[in-house]
């Protein structure tokens, strides 16, 4: 709770009920893509009287202070993880809609060649896959 407290208030957020909820729940362990429609659900279970209004305003509160990135995968919604400040890629399962992260120094540094030979410096980038299961092809 302490954590939370502190992180909210770095980001000069006040701390209240609801953005100290929706903060808990992205940091629960094995969690890391949450759509807002998962916040609320997850709060409902929970019986936490918190709209789902609230829940879309405190995700982009969260999002614009740098505490999560959001991220909008083709043909789903857009989802939200807490930003650690390391970099990773994506790749989503097609048939499920699972994100699943990767690190790929070998893709890192592919990139960084291909800027710099047609004369760019890599700024920054977003890589998704879009993938099936072998066991499911078509």
């Amino acid at each position: 709770m302490e954590q939370e407290t502190r992180e909210l208030r770095r980001v000069g957020l006040k701390v209240t009920h609801p953005r100290m909820r929706i903060l808990q729940i992205f940091e629960e362990e094995g969690v890391q893509h949450l759509t807002a429609e998962d916040v609320y659900k997850k709060l409902l279970a929970d019986q936490e009287d918190i709209g789902l209004a609230t829940v879309y305003r405190v995700l982009t509160q969260f999002e614009a202070a740098g505490i999560l990135v959001k991220h909008n995968f083709e043909g789903g919604h857009a989802v939200y993880e807490l930003d650690r400040g390391k970099h990773h890629d994506h790749m989503i399962d097609v048939d499920t809609g699972n994100v699943i992260e990767f690190v790929s120094e070998e893709i890192e540094r592919l990139q960084q060649e291909i800027a710099a030979r047609h004369g760019y410096v890599l700024e920054d980038h977003s890589l998704v896959l879009y993938v099936r299961s072998k066991g499911k092809g078509r």
